[in-house]
Parts: structure tokens; C-alpha cells; sequence
């Protein structure tokens, strides 16, 4: 029998191609949201209409992985664990990422978003009582060293609001990481790709009513065109593609190194918005986001954590 056996290198260059591409995309979308920002959108609008315009994708996902050979009826609990997980790790994980890029750099956002991993490791030790070894501890000094880094260069040379767009984005590495532990049975239960296409559509579903009780319905389509063309770009470069290439790239080469490979992530963004934006590109940022990206790959390596 050879069906355990890992893939080939074909599958797995392959594989390696669709992270990178999954990680870099979904770093776009904080450069997309800063270009949409410029164009006087707010954030629960500008949330709204990403979701919106992911819905119809997201929705056709779902129904296609729920027809798939194997795909067995869902119980009302497994139905309950999809809604909990798509409001915490899809709605309130972006709801904090879109309020707090309103304040701070895509390149800062995307460095304390990659702080996840270290509050799995955290949370897991709280909830699951999973030992916290002294390469743990290395691994979040050496990351949060490097966040510090980050932010202080911030704080003493962009606006005041710094320290409440930190806040929020880390509020919305919180949800993700809560999230990611929670959806473990789910995936291995569902399959990977049906399980984050309900879990979005429900995200959908969850943001479109959060903005028709705050916000008003014109706000829609009252929007400059270049708001529509951004958000058509994010839905799907930086929303739908990501999360069902992540899913195939992960079978391929195992979730422990597609974590690793994940953190191309953070690098790009900070060329992207180099790029986009104009924000410069400072030595103090380069380092802080080396310190962050060795803490992340030496707790996606640590003992335990398989693929």
C-alpha cells in the first residue's frame, strides 16, 4: 500500500507554489484595504461589500464540496461548531483587521496579525493544559521582540493612533488563533475545503447583518467606482483564492510546513506597501519583522504540532 506515502516532487513543488501564492494574496488585501481607504470608504462598509461580492463564490464552494463523495449530512451540533467558528475566526478576526488598518501601516498590520501562532501555543497551554517547553518561551520572546521593534519605530514616526490600530489587529490575531484550534475535528471531519466555505459563508451572512444595523443601506452602492474595482480584487485574489489554494497547498506539503511557508507573508507586505503605498521600508522593519517571522517558524516547529 502506497497511500501514505508523502507526494512526489512535482506534487510538492507544486504545493510549496500554491502557500506562497495563498500567502502573499492574502497579504494583499491589507494593501487593497489601504487603497480603499483613500477613497473615504469606512471600515464596516468597505468589510460589507468584500463579503458581499465573496458570498456567490463562497456559497457555490459549499454547495459543490457538500456533494463530494464522503461528504456526510452535518448533525445540528457540527452545524453550531461552523457558525461559532465562521463568526469568530472570519467576521470578528476581519471586522478588528479592517478597524485597525484604519490607523496603522499594512506592514505593522501584518506582523501583529502573525502573532497567531503564538496565541495558539498560549491559549492551548490555558485550555488544554499543552506544556509550554523552553523553546516556547524563546519563540514568543523573540517574536514579541521583534513586534516591539516594529511598533516603537511606528509609534515615533506615524500618527498617534498607533497603539489603538495595534490593538485592534491584535484582537483579530486573538479570533483567528481561537479559531484555528477550534476547527481542527471540524476539518478533519468535513474536509478542509467544505468546512472554510461554510465557515465563510456564515462570516458573509454575519457582516452583511452587522452593517444593515449599523450602517445605512445606500452606503452599498454609493461608493466611487475605484472602491468597487479594490473590493471585486480583494474578494477574490485575497479572499476566495487564498482559502481554497491554502487548502489544496496544505494537503500537498502538510500544515506544519505550509505555516513555515506562510511567512512569506509578512515580508511581502512590507515591499507591497513599499510598493503601493509609499511606506518606507526601514532597517528597524526589516528586523523586527526577521525577529517575528524566526519566533512564528520555531513554534510552527515545535514538538507535537504534525501535520
Amino acid at each position: 500500500m502506497h497511500t501514505a506515502s508523502p507526494p512526489g516532487r512535482g506534487p510538492r513543488l507544486a504545493g510549496v507554489a500554491l502557500v506562497v501564492f495563498s500567502a502573499i494574496a492574502f497579504s494583499a488585501k491589507a494593501v487593497i484595504i489601504k487603497l480603499a481607504y483613500r477613497h473615504g470608504v469606512d471600515a464596516v462598509t468597505l468589510l460589507a461589500l468584500r463579503m458581499a461580492m465573496s458570498a456567490p463564490f463562497f456559497v457555490a464552494i459549499a454547495w459543490w464540496a457538500s456533494r463530494g463523495e464522503g461528504a456526510a449530512p452535518l448533525a445540528p451540533a457540527d452545524w453550531r461548531a461552523v457558525v461559532f467558528l465562521g463568526i469568530v475566526g472570519y467576521y470578528l478576526a476581519s471586522l478588528f483587521d479592517f478597524l485597525g488598518l484604519q490607523y496603522i501601516t499594512a506592514a505593522l498590520e501584518r506582523l501583529v496579525l502573525y502573532l497567531y501562532p503564538t496565541f495558539v501555543v498560549l491559549i492551548s497551554a490555558a485550555m488544554y493544559g499543552r506544556r509550554i517547553t523552553g523553546r516556547d518561551v524563546a519563540a514568543l520572546a523573540v517574536s514579541y521582540a521583534g513586534i516591539a521593534l516594529v511598533f516603537a519605530n511606528d509609534l515615533a514616526t506615524r500618527q498617534e493612533n498607533v497603539l489603538l490600530g495595534a490593538f485592534w489587529v491584535s484582537l483579530s490575531a486573538l479570533a483567528y488563533a481561537i479559531y484555528l484550534i477550534g476547527n481542527g475535528r471540524m476539518v478533519r471531519k468535513m474536509g478542509s475545503v467544505r468546512f472554510a466555505s461554510l465557515a465563510s459563508v456564515v462570516s458573509c451572512a454575519a457582516v452583511l447583518a452587522h452593517f444593515f444595523v449599523v450602517r445605512d443601506a445606500g452606503l452599498l452602492w454609493s461608493q466611487p467606482a475605484p472602491v468597487y474595482w479594490l473590493t471585486l480584487l480583494m474578494a477574490i485574489v485575497s479572499t476566495v483564492l487564498p482559502v481554497i489554494l491554502m487548502s489544496v497547498g496544505i494537503r500537498l506539503v502538510g500544515s506544519s510546513h505550509a505555516s513555515m511557508l506562510g511567512t512569506v507573508g509578512p515580508v511581502a507586505t512590507i515591499f507591497l506597501g513599499f510598493a503601493f503605498l509609499g511606506e518606507p521600508i526601514t532597517t528597524i522593519q526589516l528586523a523586527g519583522a526577521a525577529l517575528v517571522l524566526v519566533g512564528v517558524v520555531a513554534i510552527s516547529r515545535a514538538p507535537g504540532k504534525g501535520d
